[in-house]
């Protein structure tokens, strides 16, 4: 029998500042992450105003983590330690592994229209991955499947799987989903979700209910965070709705952060800032 998920905790991300002066919209971090593992934060940077975003984010390390950036309006500019340079455009996606480390930077550009928009999610590794060999997953906006299902959602797979299409992003050791989901007015969105995995829905416009049981719809910027079972159900009764659902297994580990670097012990920390300062923070070439 299925189990729909009911919603544990709803709130909205709120304003802050980040990198060189970037004003962005924070929809959770260190604050609530214990609750979201294996997720760390989730950093909501849309604007139509260049001066804030255009400052972006200078060079600077991350050691222990995943981020993955989607991009949906405008072009980020990135670069790293490894000689890598590019540009996610809209409809991008870059899943970077930072494991062991790696020193990089991400400038906004922004559209011809000076609109800017996007998503950047951390995803913590366990213990055992940490240290492993960066890697990127550059994901083209042509890549990504969109499927039309029942009920009238339209749904981009960047990770996981929906009426039988799988994503481009795959071998992820947190086995996670990332679907970017549109429900027109009237519509409805039922969705199996794995039991004990962490599941929450980011409302990027619209509003809809998250979960027939609750009374009220949830407008922009909210984020749903769902308690446990095998199923999701988001219903457009008044208004069409478009958001974010991540899902993923939770690692259960002791997660001790500071900045961009988080590993399982304060001494672990101690050691990679260490090694930032003397120049010995790269492992991999």
């Amino acid at each position: 029998m299925t189990v729909q998920r009911a919603i544990r905790k709803v709130w909205r991300s709120n304003p802050t500042i980040e990198g060189a002066g970037v004003h962005l919209k924070r929809a959770f971090g260190n604050q609530e992450a214990p609750g979201l593992d294996p997720f760390l934060l989730l950093d909501d940077f849309r604007s139509d105003d260049p001066s804030k975003y255009l400052p972006g984010f200078p060079w600077h390390p991350h050691r222990g983590i995943e981020t993955i950036t989607y991009v949906l309006e405008g072009d980020v500019e990135h670069g790293d330690s490894m000689g890598n340079r590019g540009d996610i455009t809209a409809g991008d996606v870059q899943w970077m592994t930072a494991g062991s480390g790696i020193v990089h930077q991400e400038m906004p550009r922004g559209n011809p229209q000076g609109r800017m928009g996007g998503f950047q999610l951390w995803a913590n590794l366990p213990a055992s991955h940490k240290m492993m060999d960066p890697r990127y997953r550059d994901v083209k906006r042509s890549e990504i499947p969109e499927v039309s299902i029942e009920g009238g959602a339209k749904v981009k797979i960047i990770c996981g799987l929906v009426n039988g299409v799988q994503g481009p992003v795959r071998d992820i050791v947190t086995d996670p989903e990332y679907l970017d989901v549109s429900v027109p007015k009237g519509g409805q969105f039922t969705h199996p979700v794995k039991t004990g995995h962490t599941v929450f829905a980011y409302v990027v416009e619209g509003s809809a209910r998250f979960d027939p049981r609750r009374d009220g719809p949830c407008g922009p910027d909210s984020l749903v965070h769902y308690g446990d079972g095998d199923a999701v159900t988001i219903s457009a009764e008044n208004a069409a709705v478009r958001f974010l659902l991540v899902s993923g297994k939770p690692i259960g580990e002791p997660v001790a952060w500071h900045g961009p670097i988080v590993m399982n012990t304060s001494e672990e920390i101690r050691i990679a800032f260490e090694e930032y300062r003397n120049g010995t923070f790269i492992k991999h070439r």
